[in-house]
């Protein structure tokens, strides 16, 4: 097995409302885990979160405890730093680390993990974060959890100030939110919380907190997310009928028909949401759209994370793919859990439902999202949005029509810009719209040089559509990606 460079691994539990004056992290090294070399940290920090209550927190994430954290294979140094999450809502980064982007993927079976050589800490520094409490390994000593993603956006805003005075090497790099799925809700939320803070601490009325931070934030990169409910589930027929997938034959015909009665209803139970900002208002959409208008599709045996296939959840598992059990598999070997400091009795699982129906039950993920993004990039923060073109679940036609939508100084700019190649993409001023063709909702899964390809190119603030000739002559090391 070929040796990764992996920086130091910090376990964070947070309580919250501790005085900003008072955060602090005590490491402790833990165990080896045979796939790895590296260090291995264990440890406690007291920071800041939520005042809501007095809760202590302690995330998990990738193989060790809390977050999994990659030094870039190149010019780790200088190289921007990254925090993946999934989605869910519920779901581990796991799923990001072994099975999409990481710098290791799952064997099969779960006897163990491969090199990934078109890992995206081939050029940044990557942190894969558990969020919220209790997904992963993550746990709340009181049994308290969260239920929405403004509070959950606190919690992560307060880990990357304790990740950062821990490793303040880090501090000024370009940092970067990238999220998918219900992560399209979340990385607003978050990217939301650390500009308005970067604003308290650069103003001369707010007094300074010691050993705070600026977090540099230089882009949010939304990963067939969910992030405008109103636009992406009004979408749902035309992506079903007329996509290039189609998932009924006939696009007149009475399913689609059917299919097509039901948005109105949906639409005007969204944008009660939007109105009001209520759970009174909120569950309702939530408990109509995704029952009318995804479950019709989920019914038809495809998978709904990918168009193109189809979907034996007894022999590919409730998520549609084998690789979810081969991760929760190696997750729950007893020697890799004492290796990370897992507590022996708690299993791990891909999704926490527990947290999914906590989140569902406030309708969290019918507020609109994408109207968090529009003061940050109003004010210099680059916006990418890529979908895969056979993801069913968040497809790439209600991303590409809400990224249109949305009300921002480039808007006018971005509406009258031509799609130009690289897979398909929009792009004027800060923002940017990918159309991943031939992948489904993973997209570094279906299509990984590619992903890679235009990772790098978004952080390192390249043109996607810029050709090889000129890429080189802009790197200061090798280029990994499509070239």
């Amino acid at each position: 097995m070929r040796a990764l460079a992996i920086l130091p691994l910090i376990s964070l539990p947070l309580v919250q409302g501790i005085p900003a004056s008072e955060f602090q992290t005590v490491l402790n090294e833990i165990g080896d885990i045979s796939d790895f070399t590296g260090g291995l940290f264990g440890g406690i920090a007291k920071g800041i979160g939520s005042a809501a209550k007095q809760a202590e927190k302690i995330f998990h994430g990738g193989q060790e405890k809390v977050e999994k954290f990659f030094e870039s294979r190149n010019n780790a140094k200088k190289a921007p730093l990254t925090l993946w999450l999934n989605g869910g809502p519920g779901c581990s980064s796991v799923t990001g680390l072994l099975f999409e982007l990481g710098p290791c993927s799952i064997a099969k079976q779960g006897e163990g993990v491969t090199f990934n050589n078109h890992s995206w800490n081939t050029h940044s520094n990557m942190i894969f974060l558990d969020q919220p409490v209790n997904v992963g390994y993550s746990y709340s000593n009181d049994g308290s959890t969260v239920n929405n993603s403004p509070v959950a956006a606190e919690d992560v805003y307060a880990f990357l100030e304790l990740f950062l005075d821990r490793y303040p090497e880090y501090a000024d790099s370009p940092f970067h939110i990238a999220a998918e799925s219900y992560g399209g809700i979340y990385a607003p939320n978050i990217a939301s919380v650390i500009h308005k803070k970067n604003t308290q601490l650069a103003s001369k009325s707010f007094a300074p907190v010691p050993r705070l931070k600026r977090i540099n934030l230089h882009s949010v990169i939304l990963a067939n997310g969910l992030t405008e409910p109103y636009t992406q589930f009004g979408s749902i027929p035309d992506f079903a009928c007329d996509g290039p997938y189609p998932i009924f034959d006939d696009p007149s015909g009475a399913r689609c028909e059917a299919l097509r009665t039901k948005v109105p209803t949906c639409q005007r139970l969204i944008q009660g949401c939007y109105n009001y900002n209520s759970r009174f208002t909120c569950v309702p959409a939530t408990l109509y759209c995704w029952s009318q208008l995804v479950g019709p599709l989920q019914q038809t045996g495809k998978n709904p994370y990918d168009a193109r296939k189809q979907c034996d959840r007894q022999k590919d598992g409730q998520l549609c793919y084998k690789e979810m059990s081969w991760i929760e598999t190696w997750m729950n070997d007893a020697s890799n859990k004492k290796a990370l400091g897992a507590p022996p009795d708690r299993d791990f699982a891909s999704c926490n439902m527990e947290v999914n129906q906590a989140f569902m039950g406030q309708g969290d993920g019918m507020h609109n999202a994408a109207l968090l993004l529009v003061p940050l990039i109003n004010d210099g923060v680059r916006l990418l949005v890529y979908a895969g073109n056979a993801d069913m679940m968040c497809n790439f036609m209600g991303n590409e029509a809400w990224v249109a939508k949305l009300e921002h100084k480039f808007h006018e700019e971005f509406s009258k810009t031509p799609s130009s190649p690289w897979v398909t993409l929009d792009s004027a001023g800060n923002v940017t719209f990918v159309n991943v063709y031939e992948a489904g909702h993973m997209v570094p899964f279906d299509q990984p040089e590619a992903a890679l390809d235009m990772f790098t190119r978004w952080i390192l603030d390249v043109p996607l559509s810029l050709n090889a000739t000129e890429l080189a002559s802009r790197m200061t090391v090798p280029f990994a990606g499509i070239i």
